[in-house]
């Protein structure tokens, strides 16, 4: 595919400067001479390069906002069009003697008003039917974009996620929270600087990542000073999802009702499970609700039941895996003491069921 556009954008451009040659050797002073042809051949190469970059900033646009504002000023030109008629008819019916430089203010106010008609009309109709597009899409099972707030760039496993394929072609990075970065990095104070310094760098090295194709978006909320309260508008006027790794965010965009997908909580879900016959090494932190179980935590907050191990109460023991249990309520890991006997899978099926404590798994937040 590359390969193809490079070989598509040579070949233009020799269209191009064969194009401009012709016309700088016959309409120039001299005609068919080697500095007409020089200047042919050079604005031919300036107008392909013009494009090529035009071509790379569209890339990077929302195209749904583009494709919104081409529309409009196309209605909005349909709609001028039709102002000036009725003004002409009404002038002439009128037989009013205007000089000709009033007319084209007039006519130029309606042509601006048409224009400016057709990009509200069509800015209203996709807030209207901004909840229709949304059930659409829903039906379809389209994959939503993701917006990225400052906490991401924290985190340098990021550019590890965004290399496996799974973000690409739907990452979204507000240009709102560029400007606050850069400012931040100007600052006085030294640890905000570092913080955000930091941050510019992995997001350099995200725009760097070969197919991840990230996009910046334009909008902004100048009338809204929390950074979270734009990013929850932003989110759902694009109809996208969070990433962050604050689990404050998560908490308030529940109230929102916004998706949020929490890197951390992710990472912690993506880990190996432990295997049956296992050892591992666990804190005992309280009695568990059968007699003489202890239960410990993982670094994760995984809970871990060991039989036997209520004699071990804040000490750390080496314990054997029974087994790994998945509930309602998240993971849990039965254990037994290295001096303790194997609990039946029946036994443990019972121990599943009294320690079935809220600790949610999914990493997703609503």
């Amino acid at each position: 595919m590359n390969i193809s556009n490079t070989l598509i954008r040579i070949l233009y451009a020799l269209v191009c400067m064969l194009a401009f040659s012709a016309y700088t050797t016959s309409t120039m002073t001299g005609g068919f001479t080697p500095t007409n042809l020089l200047f042919g051949i050079l604005g031919g190469s300036a107008f392909t390069l013009l494009l090529t970059a035009a071509d790379l900033l569209l890339k990077r646009c929302n195209w749904t906002l583009l494709s919104q504002t081409i529309l409009g000023v196309a209605l909005g030109i349909l709609v001028g069009q039709a102002l000036i008629l009725v003004v002409g008819n009404i002038i002439d019916l009128a037989a009013w003697n205007a000089s000709p430089d009033t007319l084209k203010f007039v006519y130029t106010m309606a042509y601006l008003l048409g224009v400016y008609l057709g990009l509200a009309t069509i800015t209203r109709l996709n807030i209207i039917g901004g909840s229709s597009a949304t059930q659409q899409k829903s039906s379809k099972t389209v994959k939503k974009d993701i917006v990225m707030d400052a906490s991401v760039l924290t985190d340098s496993r990021v550019i590890d996620l965004a290399t496996s394929g799974l973000l690409d072609n739907h990452l979204v990075f507000p240009r709102f929270v560029l400007k606050e970065l850069f400012a931040m990095a100007e600052s006085t104070d030294e640890n905000s600087k570092t913080k955000a310094r930091r941050c510019l760098d992995v997001f350099k090295k995200l725009e760097n990542v070969p197919g991840l194709n990230m996009r910046y978006s334009d909008i902004d909320y100048p009338e809204l000073k929390d950074m979270m309260a734009k990013l929850l508008k932003l989110a759902r006027s694009l109809d996208a999802n969070i990433m962050t790794v604050d689990i404050s965010r998560i908490q308030q965009s529940a109230i929102e009702d916004i998706k949020v997908i929490n890197i951390n909580t992710l990472s912690n879900a993506l880990k190996p499970l432990t295997q049956a016959g296992e050892y591992i090494n666990i804190k005992i932190q309280r009695y568990g609700k059968e007699p003489r179980q202890g239960v410990g935590y993982l670094d994760d907050g995984t809970m871990v039941v060991v039989n036997g191990g209520a004699e071990y109460i804040g000490e750390t023991i080496k314990s054997q895996v029974l087994s790994v249990k998945h509930t309602s309520s998240g993971r849990m890991i039965f254990c037994n003491s290295t001096d303790e006997s194997l609990l039946s899978e029946q036994e443990s099926a019972r121990n599943v069921a009294s320690l079935d404590e809220n600790h949610p798994s999914n990493f997703f937040a609503r």
